[in-house]
């Protein structure tokens, strides 16, 4: 039972701080590119300089930042030549369920062992509840800052498309990592709780492609936080529930998901109102008009919970996270989405 309360991935109880920032970029963001994604260079990180590459599969990297010592899971992909740059994808957990548990549910160190890029999974702040502080001045943040440093540093990255990609709590900070690192993450993936980030200020569009469950017992897709956050551990390690004063039903929802998607939309560029396309009986496309390069995509999983489209980890905790889809896939239309959006050239 512990561990599927663990897997409830629910992270509300940082939503405040993901709307408090007092932080960002206050530059005028520029143009999205015009140009063809296949033609834009790679360009090589310092790790393409390394002497001796690096053996392909997962390792559990210990690091630190701002004094405090943190570690992540680097997974390189097999057939890494470390001399020829390749794609990273940061992949940020939830709320209470930690970088070991998150690898299993979005599956990507193995997927991207097919499609050719370096996986980065990094444990959150908290010692008993690891989660993410949204703020964009937090420790976390400048951790993660901290930590692309280091992967480009040690790894043949390519510099012109590292992405972030996260679920619930690791939604909410991806929202945030994508307006604070605009002029390094080349596009965003946000999965069950996408976020417009108040005061968010970009160097740049950053394209975005979001998932998001109508019944989302969490982060409830019509605003606000689901009741099923009550269940969700105190983060003081104490072994309690949140318990029901975490959801007060009085509060005003806030903006649903289709209005966050659709503010991160206008700051694209793009034009306000969407359309909508049935991809299958259950999952529909909502897309925005908007400059090439600077995209913005909601799939709604109607009757969809908290979860992972297409991932079989998260089928297996229906009972934790409610309904998974199984008419898309998100690893395969986030790649699509990435492959699609390299950072342009400057």
């Amino acid at each position: 039972m512990r561990v599927r309360l663990v897997l409830a991935l629910g992270v509300a109880v940082l939503v405040l701080a993901s709307c408090t920032s007092s932080s960002a970029h206050s530059s005028t963001p520029t143009r999205a590119s015009t140009t063809n994604p296949s033609l834009v260079a790679a360009k090589p990180s310092a790790g393409c300089k390394a002497t001796t590459p690096l053996a392909a599969g997962e390792q559990k990297v210990t690091t630190s930042s701002g004094g405090a010592e943190r570690w992540y899971y680097r997974h390189i992909p097999a057939g890494y030549s470390g001399s020829k740059p390749v794609p990273v994808v940061l992949d940020l957990h939830g709320y209470a369920e930690g970088a070991t548990v998150h690898t299993k549910m979005s599956a990507l160190e193995p997927f991207g062992d097919t499609h050719g890029f370096v996986t980065i999974t990094p444990q959150g702040s908290g010692t008993s509840v690891p989660r993410w502080d949204t703020k964009l001045d937090s420790a976390d943040m400048i951790y993660l800052g901290d930590l692309l440093d280091e992967v480009e540093r040690t790894v043949c990255v390519d510099q012109q498309r590292v992405y972030v990609t996260g679920l619930s709590n690791g939604a909410f900070m991806t929202s945030a990592v994508a307006c604070k690192y605009a002029d390094r993450i080349a596009a965003a993936a946000p999965v069950a709780g996408i976020r417009d980030i108040p005061g968010c200020k970009p160097t740049r569009p950053v394209p975005v492609i979001t998932f998001h469950g109508t019944a989302d017992g969490f982060v409830s897709y019509d605003g606000g936080l689901g009741a099923r956050v009550a269940d969700l551990p105190a983060p003081d390690g104490s072994g309690k529930k949140l318990g029901p004063a975490a959801v007060d039903p009085s509060a005003p929802k806030g903006p649903t998901i289709p209005e966050i998607t659709a503010a991160w939309a206008v700051r694209n560029g793009c034009k306000k109102t969407p359309t909508e396309k049935a991809v299958a009986a259950d999952v529909t496309l909502i897309s925005f008009s908007c400059p090439k390069g600077a995209e913005a995509e909601l799939y709604r999983v109607t009757g969809g919970g908290h979860t992972w489209p297409g991932s079989d980890f998260s089928k297996a905790v229906v009972a934790a996270v409610g309904p998974t889809t199984s008419s898309i896939n998100a690893d395969e239309l986030i790649w699509k989405f990435f492959q699609a959006h390299p950072l342009p050239r400057s």
